[in-house]
């Protein structure tokens, strides 16, 4: 029975389009992972969905869908749909907010955060995981192992990828090699997509990151500084790191990589949404918030006497019906979206952080390109003259493709 649920609301949560036994749903998703369920719901109850606005009763639902389709909605399908997404925490109602204080609390009380990921995308055994990432290395569109006896010390820093390590593996460890033979850095400050909302551009924390190889420090002094620096407190949205995954895969790699020969530290960043200036015809430096945070790293890099390398976690083009678009994906579609990719990496081998932003402010974002905040980010604040493109890639799916890419910056 649903009880004290009259008019039940449902939180913003991510829905897109699946396929399941051949059935079609609604996929309905948390971005801040206060839950971590998936749940399909079929696609004939989305105007139920639309309307658990806090607003309409299950009568009014009942009423509403009559009205639209000619048919009954039989209530206890109505209570069966509002019961699963109250178990999932997917309704603003006290059972939620009652789990989301005790989840932030715990958050905020521990020095460290916790890998959300270890046994779910990748291996939470340091063996087993140390395995596949070799294996990123020397798979055929990897770049073959690194050699840390090269000792370079030019490389400014790095875009690697944020999709999964299933999908994107080798083409972090293009990066990656990179990272291990070019650089004599022990200070990674990594900037990485947000993808739940957050109140500023910006989200720092000072706390330390577990992974299966051990605990990366915080450079919670770097922190510090940034913060004394910067007019805003950008640890006020400290709490979307704790799920979030585009800097925990660049935690995972780098932990392995020097866990037995060198310590490092890390400074993590999370970069909000830049979409409110896309066809604005500004930079986002003009915003002040994101000018003042720039100025905060690039004073306190100057400041410090170590060594740094700068890690973008940032994917590129998000395209097909999942993410929004109409039409399916066509191979034409997969040719076409290289080559307007490669028109934008051109900015970057430039280490043109304007020019980047530009070409993606043209189209008004069409490819919907997640790693613009982080990408144009670092570039703004590492002082590279140049850039290379490693190895791009693409993981074609007809409902939705995303493509990445890593590159070195000099």
């Amino acid at each position: 029975m649903v009880t004290n649920m009259d008019f039940p609301k449902l939180r913003g949560v991510e829905a897109f389009p699946v396929t399941v036994s051949e059935h079609k749903m609604i996929a309905l998703r948390d971005p801040m992972s206060f839950s971590n369920d998936v749940i399909a719901v079929p696609q004939h109850l989305y105007l139920a969905l639309t309307l658990l606005d806090g607003r309409h009763s299950l009568t009014d639902i009942q009423a509403e869908y009559m009205r639209r389709f000619g048919e009954l909605l039989y209530k206890d399908i109505l209570e069966d749909l509002v019961n699963k997404l109250d178990a999932g925490l997917f309704l603003d109602n006290e059972n939620f907010h009652q789990k989301r204080r005790q989840i932030e609390d715990d958050f905020r009380k521990a020095k460290a955060r916790q890998a959300a990921l270890a046994g779910k995308s990748y291996s939470a055994s340091s063996p087993e995981l140390a395995g596949q990432i070799n294996g990123f290395f020397t798979h055929a569109d990897g770049p073959g192992l690194p050699d840390p006896e090269k000792k370079g010390n030019t490389l400014k820093g790095i875009i690697a990828p944020h999709i999964d390590f299933i999908r994107g593996g080798p083409c972090f460890a293009w990066g990656y090699k990179e990272v291990v033979e070019q650089s004599d850095a022990d200070v990674f400050v990594i900037f990485g997509t947000a993808h739940a909302p957050t109140r500023l551009p910006f989200a720092v924390t000072h706390k330390d990151f577990e992974t299966p190889f051990g605990t990366l420090p915080c450079n919670r002094e770097f922190v510090k500084d940034i913060q004394q620096r910067a007019e805003c407190d950008f640890l006020e949205d400290e709490f979307a790191h704790r799920a979030e995954h585009s800097i925990e895969f660049q935690t995972v790699l780098l932990s392995y990589l020097f866990k037995n020969w060198k310590r490092i530290s890390i400074v993590p960043v999370l970069c909000g949404s830049f979409h409110e200036m896309v066809g604005s015809h500004a930079r986002p430096r003009d915003d002040t918030r994101v000018k003042g945070f720039i100025d905060a790293i690039r004073a306190t890099a100057a400041s410090r006497n170590g060594k740094i390398c700068y890690v973008a976690g940032a994917d590129l083009a998000h395209v097909g019906p999942r993410f929004g678009d109409r039409n399916p994906i066509s191979e034409n579609f997969l040719r076409l979206l290289h080559a307007d990719d490669l028109r934008m990496l051109a900015h970057l081998e430039r280490a043109d952080a304007d020019g980047f932003f530009g070409n993606i402010d043209s189209d008004g974002d069409r490819r919907k390109i997640c790693g613009l905040p982080p990408i144009y980010t670092m570039l703004s604040v590492m002082n590279a003259a140049t850039g290379k493109l490693l190895k791009y890639q693409q993981w074609p799916d007809p409902q939705g493709t995303v493509t990445f890419a890593s590159m070195a910056f000099y």
